[in-house]
């Protein structure tokens, strides 16, 4: 029997903490839950969790902080939660490593809906029998087993849902994706809310790291009107295999 899947909530209102706890624990997710930011932040580091789930107002250290040195050590997926609305408040959530931002008020069978999501997907990628190790195209080497990408054979850093979301452009190449389609993707559900906002902050987020790989030439091209797609054209190299 597979091992229950074990999420950590960080939330200083405990009626909304243990409200989350609930609905998770009935779709078999195990759920611990902290109120004190460094308490939260330091127990995510010990202890392993397949998901975090953040506020952003706490207690001794703020949800941003949080996210940002979880993931100097791990590659988790982060979640926060917060009533802070404004794209701003969720750009830089994701630029320090959140992979989603759900906004209060929200249903709890919406967040139920997302962590299935999150853990879907990380479960599918990293799935060894079930994948290629390896993808390389162009200057980008990708080694799926260690969720880590090499550009012009230097490492380069990805949160959960870059890497993801790079991961799935390189397996689909050369085809035109719309922030819809990619957004069910890649987060396994509906655009909810206007949340395909997020698919276009995780490409910026991509482009930056490929430039600061020193990769001249981007392959994920804006198609004006349409989407997005990874352009790739096959060398004669490549060709041969």
């Amino acid at each position: 029997m597979a091992a229950a899947s074990r999420i950590l909530i960080i939330e200083d209102d405990i009626s909304i903490a243990e409200l989350q706890r609930d609905y998770l624990e009935i779709h078999s997710i195990e759920a611990d839950i902290v109120t004190d930011g460094f308490e939260g932040m330091t127990r995510a580091l010990k202890e392993e969790y397949d998901l975090v789930i953040i506020d952003l107002m706490l207690p001794s250290m703020n949800g941003y902080e949080i996210c940002r040195r979880i993931r100097e050590v791990k590659n988790i997926s982060l979640m926060i939660v917060s009533a802070k609305k404004e794209d701003i408040d969720k750009i830089r959530g994701f630029g320090l490593g959140a992979d989603d931002y759900l906004t209060k008020p929200f249903s709890p069978s919406e967040l139920v809906a997302r962590v299935q999501a999150h853990m879907k997907r990380y479960k599918q990628l990293t799935n060894v029998g079930q994948r290629v190790e390896f993808i390389e195209m162009g200057n980008i080497v990708v080694d799926k087993a260690a969720r880590k990408v090499f550009v012009l054979g230097n490492e380069i850093t990805f949160t959960t849902k870059e890497f993801d979301l790079l991961v799935f452009f390189m397996e689909h190449p050369n085809r035109v994706w719309t922030k819809e389609q990619l957004f069910r993707q890649l987060w396994f559900m509906d655009d909810l809310d206007g949340d395909v906002f997020t698919v276009v902050v995780h490409i910026g987020r991509i482009r930056d790291k490929l430039k600061k790989g020193k990769l001249s030439d981007l392959p994920i091209e804006t198609i004006w009107g349409s989407g997005y797609r990874f352009n790739h054209t096959i060398t004669p190299w490549e060709e041969r295999f």
